[in-house]
């Protein structure tokens, strides 16, 4: 299965794309930072996220996308402008197919560092560690490759407790 994981923002959106195989290894393949400047116009720098978005998901073809779910800000203009990334962002996967699958950030945080209010910091240690990545990664890449774990983590136990319920009723699909 192929994961990307992505950390919307206007003037920073990070992505990371991550493989995990049947034995629920993972394995980091790419991630990086779609920019934007200040001095674009707003809508211009909407359409370049979902341009290099559209770039990501033809080049490396996830079979799904994990995305932080939407926060509570204090500040409502930079609640407003994340929150038109982030649905420029859950659109551009719309466009192609993939489905979307949204976790709360101390979920994210848990299932890499087992601690629901890791720092950043933190958070960035214990990617590189489970991706056996020995570079420094942009904090956005890194928030990205982040919700890519928390996704296999769930997702693989979702479709074993699938089984198990199908297995216990008898080959029948469980009502769940």
């Amino acid at each position: 299965m192929r994961v990307v994981g992505i950390d919307p923002g206007i003037s920073h959106t990070g992505f990371g794309i991550v493989d995990t195989d049947a034995r629920g290894r993972l394995a980091h393949v790419s991630s990086g930072c779609i920019s934007t400047s200040a001095k674009t116009p707003f809508v211009e720098r909407l359409s370049k996220i979902h341009r290099e978005l559209e770039k990501v998901f033809h080049e490396f073809q996830p079979d799904h996308m994990a995305v932080e779910q939407v926060f509570f800000a204090r500040n409502a203009r930079s609640a407003l402008l994340l929150g038109q990334a982030r649905g420029v962002t859950l659109l551009s996967a719309s466009l192609v197919g993939i489905p979307v699958y949204e976790y709360a950030a101390t979920a994210i945080k848990q299932a890499v560092c087992r601690y629901g209010q890791a720092g950043k910091q933190q958070v960035s240690e214990m990617v590189k560690a489970l991706l056996r990545i020995d570079k420094k990664l942009p904090t956005h890449a890194s928030d990205a490759l982040a919700v890519c774990i928390c996704h296999t983590h769930c997702f693989q136990t979702s479709q074993v407790t699938k089984t198990s319920l199908s297995r216990a009723a008898g080959g029948k699909e469980p009502n769940v």
